[in-house]
């Protein structure tokens, strides 16, 4: 007879996880204050110039939005029908639990579980894993043709050789994942069912005709205000990006925040800009100072999730139709 789990052992461990990513996230960042020139970096980040944060926090705002609409475009594949407003305020909730609370994907997790009610809990999981997987893939996209150009255009931008081989492993993991994906479809049993499930909807929910534009465009636009506001704050802090870097050096930052070892990629972000700052000429304490003013502004454009979630828990019989 098989042994229930514990549940206060599994609290145990996702306490244990979540002290651990704080902790990390700190000594990074300790660690970086004290190899690079920690007062300086603070220098940077309090001397930022506020109409480029301004823009920043605007482009931040759009990614949102955007993104919120995808999912809404996503989920109405799958049978769910979301209502703009709860969409656009589920978004801002997931985004900010996203970025303040250690775990990476809880609040994508929550937005999937507070939607389960349409079309249950495996189609509203799709539909969140689909979304974030499609903005993945743009990300990914718009940093191969920026490498691709950047190798073309001669007197661009040099990339060293490092450089080079992250996006090369890039490449060959993305790659890999979807002969993974194939293989797993042809094994037989549980796997291959959930494998087929999951196919199915990434056919209905991205690649379905008159669906596929819509995504492609609204991928793009959201990459374009992610890099854009990470863009406006290297500005802030006093670093002008050529559009050949904000192409390649920025969608590799934002990758390495994918790694779940952090808070909200803090430490992380930090330490791959202070790396690859000196590629587009400028020193590690700007690369730094950009990603910390980045960090907070989009921190800054999540908040609308805290009204979100006080609303909720205000009219919980209205948010139980939505």
């Amino acid at each position: 007879m098989s042994e229930r789990p514990d549940p206060d052992t599994g609290l145990r461990h996702k306490l244990f996880g979540a002290v651990l990513r704080i902790c990390v996230t700190f000594a990074i960042l300790g660690l970086l204050w004290h190899l690079t020139d920690g007062p300086q970096v603070l220098a940077l980040v309090v001397q930022t110039e506020w109409p480029w944060l301004l823009a920043a926090l605007v482009s931040a705002h759009g990614q949102v939005l955007l993104s919120a609409l995808r999912w809404r475009l996503t989920a109405a594949q799958l049978d769910q029908s979301l209502r703009k407003r709860d969409a656009i305020g589920e978004y801002y909730l997931s985004q900010f639990v996203n970025l303040a609370v250690p775990g990476g994907v809880l609040g994508d997790a929550g937005r999937a579980l507070r939607q389960r009610h349409q079309a249950g809990m495996l189609r509203a999981a799709q539909a969140v894993v689909l979304e974030r997987l499609v903005g993945q893939v743009a990300l990914f996209v718009v940093l191969f043709c920026g490498f691709i150009a950047a190798i073309a255009v001669p007197g661009g931008l040099v990339l060293p050789g490092w450089v080079s081989d992250i996006v090369g492993w890039l490449a060959l993991g993305l790659a890999g994942v979807v002969v993974l994906g194939a293989v797993l479809a042809r094994v037989p049993g549980p796997v291959a069912h959930a494998t087929a499930g999951f196919g199915a909807a990434l056919r209905l929910g991205l690649l379905a005709r008159g669906v596929w534009p819509r995504q492609v465009g609204l991928s793009i636009a959201i990459v374009a205000c992610n890099l854009s506001s990470f863009a406006f704050c290297a500005i802030a802090t006093g670093t002008d990006l050529p559009l050949v870097a904000v192409v390649t050096v920025l969608p590799l930052i934002l990758t390495v925040m994918m790694i779940p070892l952090s808070v909200g990629g803090w430490g992380l972000r930090e330490g791959a800009a202070a790396a690859i700052w000196p590629v587009v000429g400028a020193a590690p304490e700007a690369g730094i100072a950009a990603s910390i003013a980045f960090g907070l502004v989009i921190l800054v454009a999540s908040l609308p999730g805290v009204w979100f979630l006080l609303s909720q828990r205000r009219h919980p019989a209205a948010a139980n139709r939505s």
